[in-house]
C-alpha cells in the first residue's frame, strides 16, 4: 500500500511505524473472513481493511471525524486479522496509533465520561476493589442489567509461604484480585507444589492495556515504568520469569520493550521484562510430569481460548494440548478463533455487539455439553459467566502439582 504520511508525523517514531505497517498491507481482504465485527455488521468500515483505510487517511493529514472514531471504537482489537493476514500486517500496533490520533482530534460526547471513568477506576486496584465490594454488598438491590456485571463474592485462598530456589514474579493485575480472588493464590500454590516460589510485588500496578487501547498511551507508559521499577530489583537478583496469568495483560507486558523503545531511561529494562514474561502454559509445558488434575474438578470441559492468547501471544492450542494430555476431555468448539466480546472495556462501551458475540460464543462452547468452561483471561471469564449455563473458571484452577520438587 502506497502512503504519503503527513509532514507533521512522517519523521516521528509513531509516523514511521505506521508507514511501515501500512506498506505491508496488500488490500487482499483475507482479514474480512475472520473479523468478528464485519461478520456481525457486514460493513467494510467495520473490518480491518476498512479501518486501515480510515487510519491511513488520518495519517496522511485528513481530519478525523466522528465516523472514523465510531468504526475504530467498534474494533475489538482481537487481532484475529493478524493470524489470518498472509502479509504480516501488525494491525494491533496500527490501531493503537490510529486511536491516539483520532482521540486528539475528535471531541467525545457524554460517552467520553465512561471512558475516562474506566481509565480512572479499573487500573487502581484498591479503588476498584472498594467499589466492587460495595456493589456486592447491595447486589440484590442493583437493577438486573447492572447486577450481571457484579460477580458474587468468592473467598480468596491463602498464599503459600515456602521459599524455593526457583523464583518468579507474577503480575497480580488490577481487577482480577477483586473480581476473582482465587486465581492468583491458586496459581502461586500450583507453582509452589512443583517447586517454584512466587515473589509478590505490591507496588506493581495495572499492565497499561486499558489506557493503551483507549487512546491514551502516555498513561500506559507511566504504568509500565512503575511496574518495571517494582520488578527490577528482583530481576537483578535473578528471577527466572514474570508469570502473567491473565492473557490480556500478558500480551501487553510482552510488548513493553516495543512500547518503551524510544525511552532512553527504560528501553533496555523494558526489553528485558518482555523477554522474561511468560504465560503460565509456557512455563508449565516444561513441568508436565509434575502436574495432575485437581481433586473434584470436572474432566469434561470446553476451552475458550482468549484472543490475547491465540492471536496476541500466538499460543493457540498450547493449553488445549496440555489439558488433553493430563486427562481432560475437551469438547469441540466451532469458530474457536472468534472473540467472545469481552475485549477489555469493550463489553461496557459496546454492549450490544458484545452481547451478540457472547451469545454466539456460548452457543459454540456449550454445544458439546461440557461440565465446565475453562479460559485464560479474567475479562473473558467474567463476561462469559454472566450468561453461561455452566461454570466458567480459569484453567489453572483445574490443576494441581504432584508434590513440591526438591529445592
Amino acid at each position: 500500500m502506497q502512503t504519503w504520511i503527513d509532514a507533521a508525523l512522517k519523521d516521528t517514531p509513531q509516523g514511521q511505524e505506521a508507514d511501515r505497517i501500512l506498506r505491508t498491507c496488500t488490500h487482499c481482504g483475507f482479514c474480512l473472513a475472520t473479523c468478528p465485527t464485519y461478520q456481525l455488521l457486514g460493513n467494510e468500515l467495520d473490518s480491518p481493511r476498512g479501518r486501515i483505510y480510515l487510519m491511513k487517511q488520518v495519517l496522511e493529514g485528513k481530519t478525523a471525524t466522528a465516523t472514523t472514531q465510531l468504526h475504530l471504537d467498534r474494533c475489538l482489537t482481537c487481532r484475529a486479522c493478524e493470524t489470518t493476514c498472509p502479509s504480516g500486517v501488525e494491525y494491533g500496533k496500527l490501531v493503537d496509533i490510529g486511536r491516539e490520533l483520532v482521540e486528539e482530534q475528535v471531541k467525545r460526547d457524554s460517552g467520553g465520561f465512561m471512558r475516562w471513568a474506566l481509565r480512572t477506576v479499573l487500573p487502581r486496584r484498591a479503588l476498584f476493589s472498594a467499589l466492587l465490594r460495595t456493589g456486592q454488598f447491595v447486589r440484590p438491590l442493583v437493577p438486573g442489567a447492572l447486577r450481571g456485571k457484579i460477580p458474587p463474592r468468592r473467598q480468596p485462598k491463602p498464599w503459600p509461604e515456602k521459599t524455593h530456589q526457583r523464583q518468579v514474579l507474577m503480575l497480580e493485575g488490577c481487577v482480577q484480585p477483586a473480581m476473582e480472588p482465587t486465581i492468583n493464590p491458586t496459581t502461586a500454590r500450583l507453582l509452589d507444589e512443583i517447586g517454584i516460589s512466587v515473589i509478590r510485588t505490591p507496588s506493581s500496578v495495572c499492565c497499561g492495556a486499558i489506557s493503551q487501547h483507549l487512546g491514551h498511551p502516555d498513561e500506559a507508559r507511566e504504568q509500565i515504568r512503575r511496574n518495571i521499577d517494582a520488578w527490577w530489583p528482583h530481576i537483578e537478583a535473578g528471577v527466572e520469569a514474570i508469570v502473567v496469568n491473565a492473557s490480556g495483560c500478558g500480551v501487553q507486558v510482552k510488548d513493553y520493550g516495543h512500547i518503551l523503545r524510544e525511552d532512553k531511561a527504560y528501553a533496555e529494562k523494558a526489553a528485558t521484562v518482555s523477554k522474561l514474561t511468560v504465560d503460565p502454559v509456557e512455563l508449565l509445558l516444561n513441568e508436565e510430569d509434575n502436574l495432575t488434575p485437581a481433586a473434584g474438578v470436572p474432566r469434561k470441559i470446553a476451552f475458550q481460548s482468549p484472543c490475547t492468547l491465540q492471536h496476541g501471544q500466538k499460543l493457540g492450542g498450547r493449553v488445549e494440548g496440555l489439558l488433553t494430555r493430563l486427562g481432560f476431555e475437551l469438547t469441540p468448539v466451532a469458530d474457536a478463533h472468534l472473540c467472545c466480546g469481552s475485549a477489555g472495556t469493550y463489553s461496557v462501551l459496546q454492549p450490544t455487539l458484545s452481547k451478540q458475540l457472547r451469545t454466539n460464543k456460548l452457543n459454540n462452547l456449550q454445544s458439546g455439553r461440557p461440565d465446565l468452561i475453562a479460559t485464560a483471561n479474567i475479562g473473558c471469564l467474567t463476561h462469559l459467566n454472566e450468561a453461561s449455563e455452566v461454570p466458567v473458571r480459569h484453567w489453572l484452577e483445574l490443576l494441581a502439582g504432584k508434590g513440591a520438587a526438591s529445592t
